[in-house]
């Protein structure tokens, strides 16, 4: 069953349109129309995701004033993504992407939609919240693996780097500007009580309908590679193919290995900033935006290189966030931490855009969405993980937690460095 889009490209008419004056490799992708609006349609809804972020925790925080609850509303989210991210691989590879991504940008529109029409008629409560933080699970963990693997469709394999290097940019530009947006339209609307928040849910119920409509301007793209043979034995084929194929197995390890190492340090600035470095919730916020423009900056330069020694990048990028980690927790001051957090920055950028696209470079088409929905699955452990984290902190202080594991991903990347020499040659 072939879909109408050739394998590995965009649709011609589109990928001959050129953007004006823009000769840059940084912005290579950007000549495809099809990823022009993909990108635009990302950013709408990378939009909504960010304001929810912040509005959903505070939005909890102001209903129950429970510390506990702001755990679980994120544990919420994350649960679905370990139970059905493979079955949203199996819709990638049996369903039109576009569809897959039309069906759960809608249903995002529709879930915050109803979210703030219950704020609005004061009916809201700490139990919906979770119910409503489960529903946007299950739906980002059908649709993400399909978002993910759309792009080498829509760009074809060789600009694949540069074009997952402009989606994190993107991704970071909206972390930086999407949380100061939310907090905005809460102050607009009175700031005070949990109904200054059903703004906010309207403007994101906003951003997912447009991120909505512009999708549905893509083409279709690519091939449907399943016809039907069960969900579950889909699923474990995937397994069996992820398995078998070494390069995609090493990168999938490494990059759980440093999601599960690296990522609660963000959820656990707040201790830092309070009781480290004594500068609260303003400190915490700059520390947070200078590391988005780290991120900025490292997305960037990824664009604008080529598609050698990627695997030498990768490594390298993973020892620097392990690096810029370690210097981080034992900063002895806010000052020193604002310059190192810009090397966490670049570290995890690096990071992020270098193991997706290694992970799809190396995987045959028919089984692309499979093997994204089991790398979709890392945001689910960095939940668990930064439980675990979390926990460590209460028993051996949170500078050796959040430092303790960075150290030991440092050395597990020096290990894989010079233990896998045929990852560090990949290409």
């Amino acid at each position: 069953m072939q879909g109408t889009g050739s394998a590995g490209r965009g649709p011609d008419t589109m990928d001959r349109m050129p953007v004006r004056g823009m000769n840059l490799r940084t912005f290579a992708s950007l000549k495809s129309g099809t990823y022009r609006i993909y990108w635009a349609a990302m950013m709408a809804q990378m939009g909504a995701m960010n304001m929810q972020m912040v509005a959903r925790s505070l939005l909890m925080y102001e209903i129950t004033k429970s510390a506990t609850m702001l755990g679980a509303v994120g544990l919420a989210n994350a649960f679905p993504m370990l139970i059905l991210a493979l079955f949203g691989g199996v819709m990638a590879d049996r369903v039109q992407k576009k569809y897959v991504l039309v069906a759960g940008q809608a249903a995002s529109a529709a879930l915050a939609l109803f979210v703030a029409i219950c704020i609005s008629f004061g009916i809201i409560s700490g139990s919906f919240l979770l119910l409503a933080a489960v529903l946007q699970g299950i739906v980002m963990a059908l649709m993400m693996p399909s978002r993910q693997a759309i792009v080498p469709e829509i760009v074809g394999r060789e600009d694949l780097m540069n074009a997952l290097s402009l989606n994190a940019a993107g991704m970071n530009i909206n972390r930086l500007m999407a949380p100061v947006f939310a907090g905005f339209l809460v102050e607009w609307s009175g700031g005070v009580g949990a109904s200054a928040y059903a703004t906010v849910y309207y403007a994101m119920a906003v951003l997912y309908l447009v991120g909505t409509v512009i999708i549905l301007f893509i083409p279709k793209t690519g091939t449907i590679s399943l016809k039907g043979n069960g969900a579950l034995r889909d699923v474990l084929s995937g397994l069996q193919y992820v398995r078998d194929n070494r390069t995609v197995l090493m990168v999938l390890l490494i990059t759980l290995i440093g999601v599960i190492l690296s990522m609660p340090y963000m959820f656990l600035l707040p201790v830092f900033t309070t009781d480290i470095w004594n500068v609260g919730p303003g400190g915490f916020g700059v520390l947070m935006s200078v590391s988005g423009i780290g991120a900025i900056a490292g997305s960037l330069v990824l664009a604008s290189l080529g598609n050698e020694r990627r695997g030498v990048l990768y490594l390298g990028s993973m020892l620097l966030t392990g690096v810029g980690l370690t210097l981080l927790a034992f900063s002895p001051s806010f000052h020193i931490a604002l310059g190192v957090i810009i090397i966490v920055g670049v570290g995890q950028a690096g990071r992020m855009a270098l193991s997706n696209t290694l992970v799809q470079y190396y995987t045959e088409e028919a089984y692309r969405g499979r093997v994204m929905s089991i790398y979709m699955m890392e945001f689910g452990v960095t939940s668990a993980s930064t439980f675990l984290i979390a926990l460590l902190s209460e028993v051996i202080g949170v500078q050796w937690a959040v430092g303790g594991a960075a150290i030991a991903l440092v050395v597990i990347v020096l290990v894989s460095w010079i233990g896998l020499p045929s990852l560090r040659r990949l290409d």
